[in-house]
């Protein structure tokens, strides 16, 4: 297990945040996380326990009550586009990422839009795919992709603008045993800080050092990976065997 050094830099801070949907489900009660530059958290829970709604605040796709730090900076209007800039939000549905008639449309979107000059996005979309196994793709359709191809373009898009913080939302969501062996191979290659929601137990001891339970929006268990997946009573009460 990877010991990450107590004065290594704060990568996120969350204090005391809250979020309650417009319908009046409260998501997130009293949350208060760190994660230091580096570590690699599996945000884990029963569904409903607020693990994509925490993922959300982190580039402020959602803004609750409390305080969201990335690096230092505060999650707000004012900060937002440096913020999106170092956090790379992957999305369980990656139908929800991509909507472009060409994959290097998809992956160059990101960079375009962080004002990237034109003589280097044909390398900064080559590169993306060369890192995630998809070299080649550039003028597939996304949409006559296998599912996990499209995760693999998906993560591309993120990586498309070199994020220091990679948040990704149940990478191994529908697919089968050897897809999902890939995408951890491939995830345990980035060296970024990042934060893993996933139910499985697998994905999260193989990528990451670090275990965060999540229920009812509050956090119930967080410590080394191999002890929290250790804990079949702890699993059992939280839905995850």
């Amino acid at each position: 297990m990877e010991v990450i050094p107590l004065d290594r830099e704060v990568a996120i801070r969350i204090e005391n945040l809250s979020y309650t949907y417009p319908d009046g489900t409260k998501a997130l009660d009293g949350i208060n996380l760190l994660v230091r530059k580096g570590e690699s958290v599996a945000l884990m829970g029963p569904n409903g326990a607020g693990k994509s709604t925490l993922i959300l605040h982190l580039n402020g796709i959602l803004i609750g009550d409390g305080k969201v730090e990335i690096h230092g900076l505060e999650v707000n209007k004012k900060n937002i586009r440096k913020i999106r800039s170092i956090v790379g939000l992957v999305f369980q549905d990656p139908d929800d990422q991509l909507f472009s008639s060409m994959v290097k449309e998809d992956v160059a979107f990101g960079p375009l839009n962080m004002g990237i000059p034109p003589d280097l996005l044909e390398f900064s979309v080559k590169r993306a795919l060369e890192w995630v196994g998809m070299s080649g793709s550039e003028n597939r359709s996304p949409h006559h992709l296998s599912i996990g191809e499209k995760k693999r373009i998906s993560i591309a898009t993120v990586l498309a603008m070199e994020p220091e913080i990679l948040a990704l939302d149940e990478p191994g969501a529908n697919l089968d045993p050897r897809g999902r062996r890939e995408i951890s191979e491939l995830l345990k290659t980035f060296k970024t800080t990042k934060i893993v929601v996933t139910h499985e137990l697998n994905m999260a001891a193989e990528i990451c050092s670090r275990a965060v339970i999540l229920s009812s929006g509050r956090i119930v268990a967080d410590g080394p990976v191999a002890d929290i997946l250790s804990d079949k009573k702890l699993l059992l009460s939280a839905g995850l065997l």
